[in-house]
């Protein structure tokens, strides 16, 4: 961390490539918003990359949503997901939050937001094994 301050100062870039795969739109629009988002990202000279990965989440106060990975910047992925919601007007999982605490578990867990817009409506708490190839399944939802 403290190195690449250090490069940092001396005038270098760092990208740090990141992803997430708890990130999702409503039924019927995930592969629409896949391609406008990959388009934009293009256009805008944005470095991410979503696709689709075939699967599924329910929950009970928000709907469907068809859940997709991305790889790039977290701040061009989360800017280009609300603008997603707003343009096809549906609700959306901004996914990619961790907690502050250090605690191993034998499941891993992620956090995401449930966004229409700007707007916030709710929270989601997911989880998925730690071995193998699970995929990420709801543990808890709250409204907002």
């Amino acid at each position: 961390m403290v190195s690449d301050l250090i490069l940092h100062l001396l005038g270098f870039e760092i990208n740090l490539v990141k992803e997430s795969e708890s990130f999702g739109v409503e039924e019927g629009y995930g592969s629409k918003v896949v391609e406008w988002v990959n388009e934009e990202a293009q256009k805008q000279g944005l470095k991410i990359e979503a696709r689709l990965y075939g699967h599924k989440i329910t929950t009970q106060n928000f709907g469907t949503f068809e859940m997709f990975s991305w790889m790039g910047n977290v701040q061009a992925a989360r800017k280009l997901i609300i603008k997603a919601s707003k343009r096809f007007k549906i609700k959306a999982i901004e996914g990619g939050y961790k907690t502050k605490e250090k605690i191993l578990h034998m499941k891993k867990s992620d956090y995401a937001m449930v966004r229409s817009g700007d707007k916030v409506l709710g929270h989601l708490e997911f989880e998925a094994s730690r071995f193998g190839r699970e995929k990420w399944k709801i543990k808890a939802e709250e409204r907002r």
